[in-house]
């Protein structure tokens, strides 16, 4: 009879092992199938749409935060474009393009009239030529030559091929403000002015960490310069 009991015992065991076996079997199915069908995507917001307004063909966004890294953002996005038309065909029209200005980059999406009247006030960045705080965008100057990193490739001539610049905010009203303090103004209406005095193809962003984060969730490559 014991034998019997432990027979039957053994029985149920193996049933319910085979049960629990086959429940974890069908759980991790069901988490595999939900997992499939709903990946993950990232929110959308209106004022990121300009994004998607641009040409599609190849999108592309610098990250910068630094002289040198606008410089050489502008240098290869040059190259981006040239050999885009030059070996595949793709002419500058059909490519997306955007340079992210933050941090202490961001004067560089300013033109020569706000760098004349507030440089020295803005930034540490030093003029190649005279050796003092720059007075002007010098990345939109034609003279420079190898003495910057963009290696003679001006602003202007990269943003007539329809390359972007996205301005942070959170830097422009934060400059904005220790511009507003050496003068004796009002922040608002620096800021204001900067805004207005923008180069073109400009536009200001809500902080350009944050498009550089949008632009690769809507498809752009990064490169950090």
């Amino acid at each position: 009879m014991d034998h019997m009991k432990s027979e039957r015992r053994s029985f149920f065991t193996a049933i319910n092992s085979r049960i629990a076996a086959l429940a974890a079997m069908a759980a991790g199915t069901a988490l595999a199938q939900n997992k499939t069908e709903t990946p993950w995507q990232p929110a959308r917001h209106d004022k990121d749409d300009w994004f998607d307004k641009l040409p599609s063909k190849h999108r592309l966004v610098f990250d910068t935060t630094n002289a040198d890294g606008f410089g050489e953002a502008l240098r290869f996005a040059g190259n981006f474009i040239r050999v885009n038309q030059a070996d595949y065909g793709v002419p500058s029209s059909e490519l997306s393009v955007v340079i992210v200005a933050r941090h202490r980059s961001t004067p560089f999406g300013w033109n020569d009239a706000i760098w004349a009247k507030y440089g020295e006030s803005i930034t540490s960045f030093e003029d190649p030529k005279t050796k003092k705080p720059a007075t002007q965008n010098v990345f939109n100057a034609t003279d420079y030559g190898n003495a910057l990193t963009n290696g003679g490739t001006t602003v202007n001539s990269i943003l007539k091929q329809g390359v972007q610049l996205a301005v942070c905010n959170s830097a422009t009203r934060a400059l904005a403000g220790m511009i507003a303090t050496k003068a004796g103004a009002k922040t608002d209406d620096i800021y204001a002015e900067i805004t207005s005095n923008l180069l073109s193809n400009a536009r200001m962003v809500p902080a350009g960490i944050v498009a550089v984060s949008r632009a690769q969730e809507r498809g752009y490559t990064l490169v950090k310069a």
